[in-house]
């Protein structure tokens, strides 16, 4: 840093806080380290009493946090249009969600990029919904200037991509098979159909159809078959999910030729959850077994699956058993799910 008269500091970024005192009304910092002095804060400057100021030293290889925080916002959004950022301050920015959807976050070019260290970003948890507006990523350059050369390699770190991607929930149209014979001879009424509507609607999907069956394997495998060439874009098959004599929902399943991805799960509730694929003109469409636990439990394993599927995310049997960490639901009485999976 550098000493220099007040009145020639147009431009210049301060390297301390100047502190104002009013006596009786006000004693405080009126401008923080970091600021760029302008035009109109020479009056002020100089009724503080500051007639010297200590400002940064400009070097061509150094950059100042602020211009260095822009760089981070940019390696986390790529410039996309799905977030919104706040103006650079003390090295610090804040970004939000500027459509609703599902946040993907790369993990290694964030752990990567946060281990180079004198920056940092911070996010919320990945793949769970976000509506627009939400705040999902802030980031700091710790000191008040940085090299350039490392936030060329900051830029390196992000892999070539933007940390944070939104995808849209694209799938709006899905089938539901009720099984059971109690609800198919009417003796008792279904509540896994409003649950599951509620669930969908959530994310701007709706159900187009929903048929009831007996506990029979043919019944339901056909059933699931005239969903999908009606036009469902996923099948939730509810019920007869466990290892009793009767329940045939997986073995259902697997009959119309679908890919079992995962039969059970690491969470509870929802141990019990199956995940295929049916082929079906060119498209693979997701059908979900439900255990009986989404029917009453506040949040399952179906609230953790259900947002990437409808944003039309793949997912494979090693993303399912990720789901053990955190897996647990601890029924806290205020459900704060999905700012931290099922944690409190």
């Amino acid at each position: 840093m550098k000493l220099i008269k007040t009145t020639d500091a147009v431009g210049h970024v301060l390297c301390h806080d100047i502190t104002r005192i009013i006596p009786g009304k006000e004693k405080g910092p009126v401008f923080r380290k970091g600021h760029i002095v302008r035009e109109e804060d020479i009056p002020v400057l100089l009724s503080c009493g500051k007639e010297n100021l200590y400002v940064w030293e400009q070097r061509e290889d150094m950059l100042h946090e602020n211009e260095a925080a822009a760089i981070l916002r940019d390696i986390c959004t790529g410039g996309a249009e799905d977030f919104t950022a706040s103006e650079p301050s003390e090295g610090k920015i804040e970004i939000r969600a500027a459509s609703d959807g599902l946040l993907k976050i790369n993990r290694d070019a964030l752990f990567d990029l946060n281990y180079l260290g004198e920056m940092m970003i911070a996010t919320i948890h990945g793949n769970r919904p976000v509506r627009a507006g939400e705040k999902v990523a802030a980031t700091r350059i710790i000191p008040l200037v940085i090299e350039k050369e490392k936030m060329d390699r900051a830029k390196k770190a992000a892999h070539g991509g933007p940390i944070l991607e939104i995808m849209p929930f694209r799938i709006k149209k899905a089938g539901i098979v009720t099984t059971g014979n109690e609800v198919f001879k009417g003796l008792i009424r279904d509540a896994f159909g409003p649950v599951l509507k509620t669930k969908l609607a959530e994310y701007g999907a709706e159900v187009t159809k929903q048929i009831f069956t007996p506990d029979d394997s043919e019944s339901i495998k056909n059933a699931i078959l005239e969903l999908v060439s009606d036009g469902a874009e996923t099948v939730l098959v509810s019920g007869g999910m466990s290892v009793d004599p009767d329940d045939r929902t997986p073995g259902a399943i697997k009959e119309t030729g679908a890919k079992i991805v995962s039969y059970g799960a690491p969470v509870l509730p929802g141990a019990m959850f199956l995940l295929a694929y049916l082929e079906h003109d060119g498209k693979n469409i997701p059908v979900m077994g439900l255990p009986g636990c989404v029917m009453y439990a506040k949040r399952t394993i179906f609230d953790l699956v259900l947002p990437r599927v409808l944003a039309g995310e793949e997912l494979i049997q090693m993303q399912i058993a990720a789901y053990g960490e955190g897996g647990l639901c601890l029924g806290c009485e205020v459900c704060t799910f999905p700012n931290c999976g099922f944690g409190k």
